[in-house]
């Protein structure tokens, strides 16, 4: 057992303890979390906190990863639409809880990086798609479920639309500052958009883009 398993263990054991789903929990213990974080940060991939990547975006604390893939409810036949590849991590997460994981993200070199990162580690059930991940994959839809790993200032529409009957949709939202959870499901029958519930509050990375904030506001 090398001193990662130790603290990817450790991890699981302490800092997840109010995560009531087990599958989830299981997820994050099985992900080797020190492969998604610059080399030079890999002692601290364990962290109670999120740390920084590439193009100035950041991995988020692992329990902020547990609540809101909780959050989305993922089944194993869903098909998963994730905004914000990052560094892969949540993709991975997500790729041994559901059947398929789109992952959209607008920094070309993030997205190449992860795409090959995930390919190399086995998670053959994720594809990394490089552009806006405000407007969704339409040509891809209908997704079970959404998640969006950066702050939006409203829940980008498009993402909506784009959601099957019983789909659930989870999204930080708020100012640049601080943002809360928003959880949107669809009905079962019709699809049209339920009420949003609100959960924790966070703190993201800006979602940049046309139904995001705007570069330089």
């Amino acid at each position: 057992m090398t001193r990662f398993d130790v603290a990817r263990r450790k991890m699981a054991e302490q800092q997840l303890t109010d995560i009531a789903d087990a599958r989830v929990r299981a997820a994050l213990h099985s992900v080797p979390r020190e492969l998604f974080v610059p080399s030079a940060l890999q002692h601290r991939a364990y962290d109670d906190g999120p740390l920084p990547i590439a193009e100035r975006q950041t991995i988020s604390q692992p329990w902020i990863v547990a609540r809101m893939t909780e959050l989305l409810e993922p089944k194993a036949t869903d098909r998963v639409l994730e905004i914000g590849t990052g560094s892969g991590y949540q993709a991975a997460v997500l790729s041994g809880l559901v059947s398929r994981v789109v992952s959209v993200e607008r920094h070309g070199s993030l997205a190449r990086d992860a795409r090959k990162r995930l390919e190399k580690l086995g998670y053959h059930n994720v594809t990394v798609l490089h552009g806006d991940g405000t407007m969704g994959r339409s040509e891809l839809a209908p997704f079970d479920g959404i998640l969006v790993t950066a702050a939006a200032p409203h829940v980008p529409k498009p993402l909506i639309k784009q959601l099957a009957p019983g789909g659930r949709l989870v999204v930080p939202v708020g100012d640049r500052d601080i943002q809360q959870i928003i959880r949107i499901r669809t009905d079962a029958e019709t699809g049209e958009p339920l009420e949003p519930e609100a959960f924790e509050g966070c703190r993201f990375v800006p979602l940049l883009g046309r139904f995001g904030w705007k570069e330089g506001t």
